[in-house]
């Protein structure tokens, strides 16, 4: 496990928000990170100055892992710019089809509604990372639109790869997303900084993350509320998505606090093989969110 920390990496601010002494740095993340990455995991992770976009903490950042569901910000980029340049309407009435069920993380496929306006499919996919939504409007929006879009940003190493399957066979991609964590913090800086498309564009794909429900990996450091996070609250605000899968976990996000504001990324792609590596596995992404913490804090 290479690190490459920034010129920021030794000196963060002293902390107030915790009664008891943290190492400086990033030194406690790169402990526990490089503690599973011995027992075989494959780890990457970027942390970038939300200011200056400067490199703060980086491990093996340009490598491709598996990313799950944090491939699915790609598609939102994609509805987002079609509202924006009014190529597709947020009212539009979008059916479901039995091709689209999947199993797994979302709410529609426990609902009795049997469409919803397209804009409302896409905050379901930020709330609950709904997989059928995410295949609802990947059928109306297309998957080459999504990559066509993704190669425009410049992203070499991120794509979303396939539809959700609930079974994956030879004749599918292997993973329904796969990234690298350099390129997840720049998406995630030019989100926040309004360079994704534009200013409207990206403030939109940013308000359907804002909902996201999901605080089980680095964000469960944040002390936020997982079903009410959307505002400035003790001085923090964040966005995040996160991707699990069987040997997966991914998280990236963007974390404001009164001294700094970082956007970051994370991947571990590893043996799934007893709770506790999985255990093992979110107890590291939840030290590295309090060194995030930390460090905006």
């Amino acid at each position: 496990m290479t690190r490459t920390p920034g010129a920021h990496a030794g000196s963060p601010p002293a902390a107030r928000h915790r009664a008891e002494k943290r190492e400086p740095g990033f030194r406690a993340s790169y402990r526990a990170l490089g503690a599973i990455a011995l027992e075989g995991a494959r780890v990457s992770v970027a942390v970038s100055d939300l200011a200056t976009g400067s490199s703060i903490f980086a491990v093996d950042e340009r490598i491709v892992l598996p990313t799950a569901s944090v491939g699915k910000i790609l598609l939102l980029i994609e509805v987002s710019a079609r509202l924006t340049d009014r190529s597709v309407s947020d009212f539009a009435i979008v059916d479901r089809a039995d091709g689209d069920a999947v199993a797994d993380s979302g709410l529609w496929r426990h609902l009795q509604a049997l469409a919803f306006p397209l804009g409302d499919l896409a905050a379901l996919v930020g709330a609950t990372s709904d997989n059928l939504a995410t295949n609802v409007l990947l059928r109306q929006i297309g998957l080459p639109a999504v990559r066509a879009r993704s190669e425009k940003l410049g992203l070499a190493r991120t794509a979303l790869l396939d539809r959700v399957r609930d079974e994956r066979g030879p004749d599918h991609a292997p993973q329904l997303s796969v990234g690298s964590t350099a390129e997840l913090a720049w998406l995630f800086h030019a989100l926040a900084h309004g360079h994704i498309v534009d200013e409207e564009t990206s403030q939109r794909v940013l308000g359907w993350l804002s909902l996201n429900g999901d605080l089980s990996l680095v964000a469960g450091s944040f002390g936020r509320d997982p079903l009410a996070h959307r505002g400035v609250e003790h001085n923090t605000w964040m966005v995040n998505k996160t991707g699990t899968d069987a040997g997966v976990r991914s998280e990236a996000g963007v974390l404001r606090g009164p001294r700094a504001g970082v956007s970051y990324a994370v991947s571990v792609h590893f043996e799934d093989t007893d709770l506790g590596r999985r255990l093992r596995v979110i107890d590291a992404l939840r030290t590295f969110g309090l060194d995030l913490l930390e460090f905006v804090h």
